[in-house]
């Protein structure tokens, strides 16, 4: 988070979940991302191994206000735009245009397409090739280095053969270590919990696989602190399979926001199960998620005074990728934003009442005027508590280390 104030920002949806809570909203609700940022947008592989473009981050996912996400979205564009040395001027008209993508689609989405439509809507490569050809060459190097991070790739980059012949992941201190307050038997039957969750024909598919090693892995920005574990399986040729089970904390829209989690027409039988929260998030707001996506809850590991905490799994690194923001153009930022604007819409849409949200909104900028100059103060609101923070480790007062 010291790297940047767009780090910071990143880092800090709980900071912005409680200044929003503040804020007048039209009352209108929808399952939110709840950190919708530009770099919370990705590429990862659908179940039918084609490369798709979405959100790709709902551990914060929950009910609120979906004036919210479009906030975080647009305050995002102009602090990552003031990282790659855009002037303010340029940073608020990229975000007054993004703002303006997601009202005219969430006006198609709503207004021109049937609900199927909605929620078949996607973006594949294809379609992100053809919609950033200017920038083509950009797209086809960040689509073929997601190609390549499979399992098969993961195998060879992190594991080793002990000298009985057992394959482990290596050691990569501080971001990957062995711990031994996590048994393999303990994890076994997480495992087997968590696949009561899937799909029939995924956990059949599981049931081949056996558990042959697992470490605790440090992970992105606002996620560090939390426990996540990536556990190696082997298939019966041999294959490898690397799932990640990742702490699932309540919501910061529920702890910081004043939100309540209840999925509308969803089983209310889950309602506060974290892990599951998640996975109904990441459901609901993609297009296509992983078929390897399922929960856990109130598992505890063998540490002493720990209480038992949700977990939800997915599959690791499989063809996921991302665009690196900073660096871009301004045209190829304003392509970018605009992308990640519509499947903010797309979204949204999935959830009921949406309509009256574009009917709020309208044809008129207005929204997107007010929105792109709220979020220019916000980012410098983003800008002091970023240099509040850098005085405080400078100072002692708060211990950090750097360089990790």
């Amino acid at each position: 988070m010291l790297q940047s104030p767009f780090a910071y920002y990143r880092g800090t949806a709980a900071v912005m979940a409680h200044d929003l809570s503040a804020d007048r909203v039209t009352g209108q609700q929808v399952v939110c991302c709840g950190d919708a940022h530009i770099s919370n947008f990705g590429l990862y592989a659908s179940p039918e191994r084609r490369l798709l473009f979405d959100l790709n981050d709902f551990d914060e996912a929950s009910n609120a206000p979906w004036e919210w996400d479009v906030k975080r979205f647009a305050a995002s564009i102009v602090v990552g735009g003031r990282d790659n040395g855009f002037t303010d001027a340029k940073c608020r008209e990229i975000s007054e245009l993004a703002v303006g993508m997601y009202r005219t689609t969430l006006r198609v989405l709503l207004f021109e397409m049937t609900a199927l439509d909605r929620y078949y809507y996607q973006i594949d490569t294809d379609s992100l090739e053809n919609e950033t050809r200017n920038h083509a060459r950009l797209i086809r190097k960040t689509v073929g280095k997601a190609r390549r991070r499979t399992s098969d790739q993961l195998l060879e980059k992190v594991t080793a053969t002990t000298d009985e012949g057992e394959l482990r992941i290596r050691d990569l201190p501080p971001v990957t270590r062995h711990v031994d307050y996590v048994s393999a038997d303990k994890l076994v039957g997480a495992f087997e919990l968590y696949r009561n969750t899937l799909r029939a024909d995924t956990a059949l598919l599981l049931s081949q696989y056996r558990l042959v090693d697992y470490v605790l892995r440090v992970v992105g920005v606002g996620s560090v602190g939390t426990r996540c574990y990536v556990v190696m399986f082997v298939g019966p040729a041999g294959e490898p399979l690397f799932l990640q089970a990742k702490e699932a904390p309540p919501s910061v829209l529920e702890t910081y926001g004043g939100q309540r989690c209840h999925f509308e027409r969803l089983p209310p039988v889950r309602h506060g199960h974290q892990g599951y929260r998640v996975v109904a998030g990441q459901r609901i707001l993609q297009a296509h998620s992983d078929r390897f996506l399922g929960w856990v809850g109130s598992w505890r590991d063998e540490r002493d005074g720990f209480p038992p905490t949700d977990f939800y799994f997915r599959q690791f690194r499989d063809m996921k990728g991302s665009l690196e923001t900073r660096g871009l153009s301004a045209s190829a930022y304003e392509a970018y934003v605009s992308l990640c604007a519509r499947l903010l819409a797309r979204a949204h849409s999935q959830s009921p009442g949406a309509a009256t949200i574009a009917g709020y909104l309208g044809r008129s900028q207005r929204f997107d005027l007010a929105v792109a100059r709220w979020s220019v103060g916000y980012a410098d609101q983003t800008e002091r508590d970023f240099a509040a923070l850098e005085g405080a480790v400078r100072s002692g007062r708060l211990p950090a280390e750097r360089d990790v």
